[in-house]
């Protein structure tokens, strides 16, 4: 055989195992959520990441996708994906506080102001910090995606809130955790609810409002309750968060592992920039609906700001006394957060 003829055949051999390579796994995951089919975050995250993978896998690797709760409640999804009902499932760590209790850090209030500085410290600590070590590894799943929501204002379905006697005893939906020591420490009563149950809550007059991203007052169609918004506060955020378990993932091809941790990256930053960049649309819709935004009286913000500050020392100490690691969780949060403002 020539040496042409020798190249061309060895040339031909690499190019086809590459490709065997590229198309060696052909799998159908299916990942479940409870957010209603529309919703933007699913627009935003699950659906482009899925689009994505199966891109960057030449269609090895595609998906049956869950939504409105289909296979389970949100609480529910932990469990789901540990136990493989589900091989990617919406494990919002606010849902499962009692499991996931070190994310909570991402939730307390002023500690951000746009989603992307969350998301990135977020990230950063539930991959590789304290957060992976407290929470994910005992857990067994591995994050894949998480955006973390812009502050949460409170919005009311009959007066507004613009006096620390309005706030007195009302009652508004909260993931639980560190959602429920903020509203305690200014004097409302959380009640802990999934999001797709607030709407009938708020309509028979077991919720008075809601702490809520502004995106979702629309997709859950709180919107058609409310009247009133705060506007410029920081109760605290949420994380939206898609996970597959250890187990899952150790029977992925490293080459599906790889597309699937590239294809996060890309949308972990796309999501986190286009939330934050419809929080302002959605404002202006809602004032176009008939919500009316109102700054809190400059005393009365003061007030508020100061109680909060006061909010993520009491959640750490809370689990120091339980033997977590609180206190180093929330240094360690600040600290990624510093970092993503310094840079």
């Amino acid at each position: 055989m020539n040496r042409t003829l020798m190249a061309a055949c060895l040339a031909a051999t690499a190019l086809g195992a590459l490709s065997a390579s590229a198309r060696a796994e052909t799998r159908k995951l299916r990942v479940a959520d409870s957010f209603p089919a529309g919703h933007y975050l699913v627009k935003l995250i699950i659906q482009p990441w899925m689009a994505e993978v199966t891109k960057r896998t030449n269609g090895g690797v595609t998906f049956d996708y869950f939504p409105s709760q289909q296979i389970g409640k949100a609480a529910d999804m932990l469990k789901l994906t540990q136990t493989g009902v589900v091989d990617i499932g919406y494990v919002a760590p606010a849902y499962v506080s009692d499991k996931m209790v070190a994310s909570e850090v991402a939730m307390l209030p002023g500690g951000f102001t746009t989603a992307c500085e969350g998301t990135k410290a977020y990230l950063e600590t539930a991959r590789n910090g304290l957060v992976a070590a407290e929470d994910y590894t005992p857990n067994k799943i591995k994050l894949l995606l998480a955006v973390a929501l812009p502050p949460y204002q409170i919005l009311t379905a009959k007066a507004p809130v613009a006096s620390d006697a309005d706030l007195k005893g009302l009652k508004l939906r909260t993931t639980g955790g560190a959602q429920d020591l903020t509203l305690r420490s200014i004097g409302a009563t959380p009640v802990r609810m999934a999001a797709p149950d607030t709407y009938e809550s708020l309509s028979r007059g077991t919720l008075d409002g809601v702490l809520f991203p502004l995106d979702s007052v629309i997709s859950y169609n709180v919107d058609k309750l409310v009247k009133h918004s705060t506007e410029g506060e920081n109760f605290g955020s949420f994380i939206v968060a898609y996970s597959i378990s250890d187990a899952a993932w150790s029977k992925l091809a490293p080459e599906t592992q790889k597309a699937m941790a590239e294809a996060a990256e890309v949308v972990n930053k796309s999501a986190c920039a286009e939330v934050d960049r419809q929080d302002d649309e959605t404002r202006q819709k809602l004032k176009t609906s008939g919500v009316t935004f109102a700054p809190l009286p400059a005393a009365m913000h003061a007030g508020i700001a100061g109680k909060l500050s006061a909010v993520g020392d009491e959640w750490a100490r809370g689990l120091d006394g339980r033997g977590k690691k609180g206190s180093e969780v929330l240094k360690e949060f600040r600290a990624l957060l510093k970092k993503q403002a310094g840079g």
